[in-house]
Order: structure tokens, then C-alpha cells, then sequence
């Protein structure tokens, strides 16, 4: 091995000076990089004829203008080759999925992008985003590709009708809207941009085999990409406004971090910009809220100051009833607006060819910078970790200010799988009750989530103004006073989540198996509805999920705990559905049977429905096309009310 490693070196030299190449696999060579290994080469990279660079670990090219990335053909300079399998980057668990595999990595700096033209076959096989019709939400990290080569390479061909789910869409971020190629021989030129591949009926596999996508990578970006005008677009009354493609802006536009009440008002949808990995390395996007610090410390070059959150791993994307998509079950990760601390699904390592979706809390104008993401390692960098991509250990300081501490609820089925979480974070910066102000709230919705937690009221337990509005799935709360008292934790489906296991951090950072104490000498603690109160460790698991808990951030008085709620408001709550353009009533885990009324603002009773199941969600099924405020009241069978509007 060192003897072939020695002449390749020889090769690479002999080319260095008329090629502008330092490292030169030539004909019938073979140069394997091997898991965990890194390769450097201080100049360009070449390829000749059947030559082969095996990436299994880690490559970086770091030349200068005039340096170059080729696959040649024939003797002397040679001529382009074009049709790949020269530079590859593997799968190294090829029967895998990416998330569960390692694979291999190139980054390239200091190049032209002109002297990048040799082709990088990338190994891609990664989770589907649904079934059945279903968008695949990919990055594309290679330069002037023409979209119809995905067709062969992802083996099902793509088309250029609208809404057929075989068609390739382009999200436009200051449109709010994914636009459609109508022409397949377009090429790529812009490597951050979003992508949706359209599976009809299951036809495009990304899962069960393997494909390899080729193309030429990018260079480093010449600047950063501006983050300003997301969403500037008027929605209209409950999103109801069409798009260009005369599609309405609530059959798809999602906003998870928003709690309102009337989620088509202030900044909702507003402030989104979604994005591709642009690069063939991962992307860290876990400080990109720190600035840089005055004392020392470690940053990204990137200072996102109004940054409220990121959605990544799109969970499964489902098809609306006008043919756009939205996501369900995607991770979400927001930020404490003083530290910069994250939480909830912390792990904002986004894959080569993944995507994500970051959310400001305002419209005020920031940058984000691609080039100093990039990282090999497949976990964040830990806060005295400096920013090259190889990320060597330094002695800086830790970046960032105060306590925050995260409790994480995972929901499991008999046999142990995680189907469902939820988050409660506590801090001395953070918000008891409900907030009013998007500039520094850390929750995000639970949606159509199966479990999640209440807004809180400011003695414990549900905010009974709220109840029927929206619920959480991260919440937030004082830890200085809101401890020792409870929010509250429901379970909506009883027959799938059978346990919960607790997963804990403090500043981001998990705590050692087993902990329950946190740095302040304070824990969190749960109890079921008809249980004793129990100390939450880390990986701990409370075996019986019931239809309500309550969780407590420090240890409640025995006064609290022996005092029963007078009136426990019921856990019945009406939320809006993209996947069908209507609104749904989803009942409380106690109710069997339920009578519903929906009366327009002028009294008008407009549905009328006794008796309803609530063993299942039931649709509200008003007409999308009419602009109006209704009133809905439902009456369980033991004669429980709930009250709350809709506002389209």
C-alpha cells in the first residue's frame, strides 16, 4: 500500500506544474481513501481515463486561482471526461440509508469554478419523504447539471406538468411558493437552492437501492446568501389568497413556529427561507446565531441575530388537495433570543443533498455564509471547537450566556419505537405563560402531533384561555417562577404510545446517563394522572404513558401536589389541517361521543352534527372559497364545553 501510495504521489508530482494538478490518479490506478481518513492535497485533483479516486472517508482540495478539478481522457493534457465514476464518493453501508451510514466527503476551496470541470459521482440512497404521491425535498451540490440527467441517475422519469408528482419544483423563497420547471433541460447555477422530486405513486425510490448522482461540485461561494424579504407576499384572510399558480397559500405554506390563534396574521409565513446543502461535506448550522465573541470563543462567521429557528429532515411530506406539499413529523431546533442557546431536536447536521428551513423573527436584513458550515464530522461542534472543516480542538472560551435547560418527552409503542416527542424548556430568560412577542419566545407548535404540552397558566397547569387554540411541541416557562409547578402533557392516542422515554440537556448538551440533578442542584420531575411524583433522568423511562402527566421543573410542594384542579379544562382542541384545506376538531383522550355546532359571525348555524365519534379527528368541513370568522361549539356526552373561533 505505501509503494502505490508513493507513485501516486510521483504521478501527481510529474503534473503539478503543466496541469496545475497536485494529486493525479492515472490509468488502471485505483486510490482508495478509506473510512475516517482524511486525504489533502495543497493543489487540484485529476483523474485520467479509468483511474479511480475511492472516497470512503474524507478529501480536501485547497489550491489557488488556476488550480483544477478534472476527469480526463487520453494522453498529454487529455480531454474532458464527462460521464463519471472517476471521483467517488461512497455509501460505505450501501444497503443503508444515509442517516445510518457513513459516506464520503469532498471539500473544495480556493478554487475557480471555471477549473472545476471534472465530474464527482456521489453515492445517494436517504429516507423517503413519504409514500404514495409525495415530493422528495433534495439539495443539488453540483454545478450546471441539466435536471433531466435525475431521470436516469434516480431511475423514473421526471416531467414538467404541474401537481402530477412527476414534475421538479424549485422553492422560491421571497415568493413563498415552489415553482415548476418547464423545461428539463435547464441547468443548475445556484448550489443552496431547495428541490422537490415529484413520486407519483411511489415511483421515484430513493430508499431501497442505491443511485449515484454526477456532476461538478461547487466552488466556494463568492458571498454570503442575503436573508431578507421571505414570505413577501400578501396571504390573505387565513391564507386563502392565491399563488401564481392559483394555489392557495394555506394548502401548503407551513409555519410551525408560530402559536397564534390566527395563524394567517402578523408574521406568520412571513421571515422563511428554505435551503440545500450546497456542498458535498455536511453543514453544522448550530451556532449560526452566535456573533463573534469579544473575549475569545469560536463562531461560523455567521450572526443571524433575530434567528428563531430551524426545520430540518422533513419528516414525511405529504400531498395537499391542490397538489402542493407540506411536511409532518420534521425535526424543529429554535434558539433562546439572548444566548443563542439551541432547543428542542438539537443535531443540526444537515447531510450532502438534505435541505432545511430556517425561520427569523423579523424581517430585518442577515446573511448566512455556506463556506463556513461545512464540517466532516456527523455531530455539531462542541462550543470550544473551532470552525475549519476538519474541526482540531482549541482553547477558546465557551461562547454564550446563562443556563437552559431542556426536558424531552419521547413517546414510544409496545415495542420500544420512538413514534412521537415533545420538549419543555425552562430557563431564567424565558417566558411564563402565553407570548405575545415573536422576539424572544423558543416555542414552536405541536400541530396534529399525538402528544405535546398546554400553554401554562402562571400557577400551573392549562392556561384555560388556550386550551382550545393551539398546543405546543416546545414550550417554554421561568425556571425561576414557574418551579415547582406543572404543565401539562397529553397524549391524544393512547393505544400507540404505550411509555415515554426522557431525554435531558443543559445548554444544548446532553447530560450523563442516569443524571437527574442539573448544574443549579434542580431537576425535572413527572407524574402521571394516576400516579406518585418521580424524578425524570437521562434515558429514564416512565413505562405507563396515560392521557395526561404533568411535568415539573424542580420538585413541587406536598401543599401542590395534594391540591386537585377545580376544574381541569377538557383537552378538546380545533386545529387546521393543510392536507385537507380544512380545520379538524381533535377530541379529548376522555370523550367518547361529542355534538358539534358551527355558526357564521351573523349566528347563522351553518353544521350541525350529534353525536360525532371521538375516537378520531373530525373534519370541519366549511367552504375554503368563502372569507369569514366562525364559532364552534362542541358538547362531549357527560355535557363538557368547549368555545373557540376559526378566522379565515
Amino acid at each position: 500500500m505505501r509503494k502505490s501510495l508513493f507513485a501516486i504521489g510521483l504521478l501527481a508530482i510529474s503534473y503539478s506544474v503543466q496541469a496545475q494538478v497536485l494529486c493525479h490518479v492515472d490509468t488502471n490506478a485505483n486510490m482508495y481513501v478509506s473510512e475516517g481518513t482524511l486525504v489533502y492535497s495543497g493543489g487540484g485533483l485529476q483523474t485520467r481515463d479509468n483511474g479511480i479516486l475511492d472516497v470512503h472517508g474524507n478529501v480536501m482540495v485547497v489550491g489557488a486561482a488556476g488550480d483544477a478539478i478534472k476527469t480526463i481522457s487520453g494522453a498529454g493534457l487529455g480531454s474532458p471526461k464527462t460521464d463519471g465514476g472517476n471521483i467517488i464518493l461512497r455509501l460505505n453501508t450501501p444497503t443503508n440509508t444515509d442517516d445510518a451510514s457513513t459516506y464520503g466527503q469532498l471539500y473544495v476551496d480556493g478554487l475557480n469554478q471555471s477549473d472545476i470541470t471534472g465530474i464527482v459521482s456521489k453515492e445517494f440512497r436517504t429516507k423517503k419523504n413519504g409514500t404514495g404521491n409525495y415530493y422528495q425535498q433534495v439539495g443539488l451540490p453540483f454545478f450546471d447539471k441539466t435536471l433531466s440527467s435525475l431521470s436516469t441517475e434516480l431511475g423514473k422519469t421526471f416531467g414538467t406538468v404541474r401537481r402530477s408528482q412527476n414534475e421538479i419544483l424549485k422553492w422560491n423563497n421571497t415568493g413563498a411558493v415552489a415553482d415548476h420547471y418547464t423545461s428539463l433541460t435547464t441547468n443548475t447555477s445556484n448550489g443552496s437552492e431547495y428541490y422537490m422530486l415529484g413520486s407519483n405513486n411511489n415511483n421515484l425510490d430513493v430508499s431501497s437501492s442505491l443511485h449515484t448522482v454526477n456532476g461538478r461540485p461547487y466552488a466556494t461561494f463568492a458571498s454570503a446568501a442575503t436573508l431578507q424579504n421571505g414570505g413577501n407576499v400578501t396571504f390573505g384572510p387565513g391564507g386563502t389568497a392565491l399563488n401564481g399558480y392559483n394555489e392557495k397559500y394555506n394548502t401548503y405554506l407551513q409555519d410551525q413556529f408560530e402559536n397564534s390563534a390566527t395563524p394567517w396574521g402578523g408574521t406568520y409565513g412571513k421571515n422563511i427561507y428554505q435551503f440545500g446543502n450546497p456542498f458535498l461535506t455536511n453543514l453544522d448550522l448550530s451556532r449560526i446565531g452566535y456573533a463573534e465573541p469579544a473575549t475569545g470563543g469560536v463562531t461560523d462567521g455567521n450572526n443571524i441575530s433575530n434567528i428563531w429557528g430551524v426545520r430540518y429532515d422533513p419528516g414525511t411530506v405529504v400531498v395537499g388537495s391542490q397538489g402542493n406539499a407540506y411536511s409532518t413529523g420534521a425535526l424543529i431546533q429554535t434558539y433562546d433570543a439572548t444566548t443563542k442557546v439551541p432547543v428542542g431536536d438539537i443535531g443540526m447536521i444537515i447531510k450532502p443533498m438534505q435541505t432545511f428551513v430556517l425561520k427569523l423573527r423579523d424581517n430585518s436584513a442577515q446573511t448566512l455564509n455556506f463556506n463556513t458550515l461545512r464540517r466532516f464530522n456527523s455531530t455539531v461542534r462542541a462550543e470550544t471547537t473551532d470552525y475549519s472543516v476538519t474541526a482540531a480542538r482549541n482553547a477558546n472560551g465557551k461562547v454564550g450566556e446563562g443556563t437552559i435547560k431542556q426536558l424531552g418527552v419521547i413517546g414510544l409503542d409496545v415495542n420500544g419505537n420512538e413514534i412521537a416527542r415533545t420538549y419543555y424548556v425552562v430557563s431564567p430568560n424565558a417566558v411564563t405563560g402565553h407570548q405575545t412577542s415573536v422576539a424572544t419566545t423558543v416555542q414552536a407548535t405541536a400541530g396534529s402531533n399525538i402528544i405535546g404540552t398546554f400553554e401554562e397558566a402562571l400557577n400551573g397547569g392549562y392556561d384555560t384561555n388556550y386550551t382550545g387554540q393551539y398546543w405546543l411541541y416546545i414550550n417554554e416557562a421561568n425556571e425561576s417562577n414557574f418551579k415547582g409547578k406543572n404543565v401539562k402533557l397529553v397524549n391524544y392516542d393512547t393505544g400507540k404510545v404505550k411509555s415515554y422515554k426522557f431525554e435531558i440537556r443543559e445548554n444544548g448538551q446532553l447530560v450523563p446517563s442516569g443524571t437527574h440533578l442539573l448544574s443549579a442542584g434542580i431537576g425535572f420531575y413527572y407524574k402521571a394522572s394516576n400516579g406518585t411524583l418521580q424524578p425524570a433522568t437521562q434515558g429514564g423511562i416512565a413505562p405507563n404513558a396515560v392521557a395526561s402527566y404533568d411535568l415539573y421543573y424542580g420538585e413541587p410542594s406536598s401543599v401542590v401536589l395534594a391540591t386537585k384542579e377545580t376544574a381541569e379544562p377538557s383537552r378538546t382542541i380545533v386545529v387546521y389541517n393543510p392536507a385537507i384545506t380544512n380545520y379538524i376538531v381533535r377530541f379529548d383522550p376522555n370523550w367518547k361521543k361529542a355534538d358539534i355546532e358551527v355558526y357564521d359571525m351573523s349566528g347563522k348555524l351553518v353544521i350541525s352534527k350529534k353525536a360525532v365519534d371521538a375516537s378520531r379527528d373530525f373534519v370541519i368541513e366549511l367552504d375554503g372559497a368563502v372569507k369569514n370568522s366562525y364559532v364552534v361549539k362542541i358538547v362531549s356526552d357527560k355535557g363538557e364545553t368547549v368555545n373557540t373561533k376559526i378566522l379565515k
